[in-house]
């Protein structure tokens, strides 16, 4: 059996890794929103054919930095792995979460630069651009969800259990599809902003509902219905979880992050629609997302813990 030093030490390093890919992911929508994605031109891994630019722009730098920073977040993921593997005995959850982290850290980087080489990139728009963002939004989220519990199996919080009644799993899965519909529905909207930009909210409400609009333009409504139908289900799940497990102190905390978050995710939502949306409020609007996810993830597994068989 693992020692606690050894859990605790390991878990440490696994909220870092989670941590910093969420820096990454978030200075990616700054990259993003800055239009600054061709400041590489379509070379990928060199930027501009160097291997350092020689005579960047800023929006150069700004790609350019960002791509340093997805180097370390592999590197961190991969230590993660062989920690999991040499401190977790085989067939341990901790390894398996570790090996899911990887799975989706090379995929979050082989989509980045599927972007890059396809020229789908700052104001470029093709028929296959939403459908990249939207995979990459999804990527994300695997990835911080397997970071998460690769922490929370760490933890030694027990396992995962599906036995039981059927209805709170069919609830937490309605409520995990729901967080990824609004997810999307954001990342069309953040591409449609930034692709179509309004001058007033009045303007870009106008826009949304107009014949000739864009196909984008037309879709960016749903994302402010879904987040609203989606925080509402969310409040009440938390609480209904939290009072079917008789108020476990684990379910307790968790249910209670999550309202706080969903909350102030739904106001922050607000305030940067009447902002038309700036760069910092669209990545504080992530940053929120994210946080909701994670809270989700560990409210659902902190539920469904059961101790893990000697």
């Amino acid at each position: 059996m693992e020692t606690a030093a050894k859990i605790s030490g390991f878990a440490k390093f696994a909220w870092f890794t989670l941590a910093y890919n969420i820096l990454v992911i978030l200075w990616g929508v700054f990259l993003r929103a800055s239009k600054s994605g061709d400041g590489c031109g379509q070379h990928w891994l060199t930027c501009q054919g160097e291997m350092i630019p020689s005579a960047p722009e800023l929006k150069t730098i700004i790609e350019f930095s960002h791509r340093m920073t997805t180097g370390p977040a592999f590197v961190l993921v991969v230590i993660v792995v062989i920690l999991a593997f040499r401190q977790f005995e085989k067939g341990s959850l901790v390894r398996k979460a570790a090996l899911a982290s990887l799975v989706f850290i090379v995929t979050e980087v082989l989509i980045g630069g599927v972007l890059v080489l396809t020229g789908n990139t700052a104001e470029t728009l093709t028929a296959e651009r939403p459908f990249l963002a939207i995979g990459h939004l999804i990527n994300s989220f695997l990835l911080l969800a397997s970071l998460t519990l690769t922490t929370w199996y760490a933890g030694d919080r027990g396992t995962i259990s599906f036995a039981g009644p059927r209805k709170p799993i069919i609830l937490i899965a309605v409520a995990a599809v729901g967080i990824l519909l609004v997810g999307t529905s954001g990342s069309v909207a953040a591409l449609s902003n930034m692709l179509f930009p309004a001058s007033t909210l009045a303007e870009g409400i106008a826009r949304d509902f107009s014949a000739s609009s864009n196909i984008l333009l037309k879709l960016r409504i749903s994302h402010p219905i879904l987040s609203i139908a989606t925080s509402v289900y969310l409040v009440f799940l938390a609480g209904w979880l939290n009072s079917l497990s008789g108020r476990k102190r684990t379910v307790n905390r968790s249910s209670n992050i999550l309202t706080v978050i969903v909350i102030a995710q739904v106001a922050f939502g607000a305030l940067t629609l009447l902002t038309l949306a700036p760069i910092l409020m669209q990545v504080g609007h992530l940053l929120l997302a994210a946080l909701l996810w994670i809270s989700f993830i560990l409210l659902s597994a902190n539920f469904l813990s059961r101790p893990e068989q000697s």
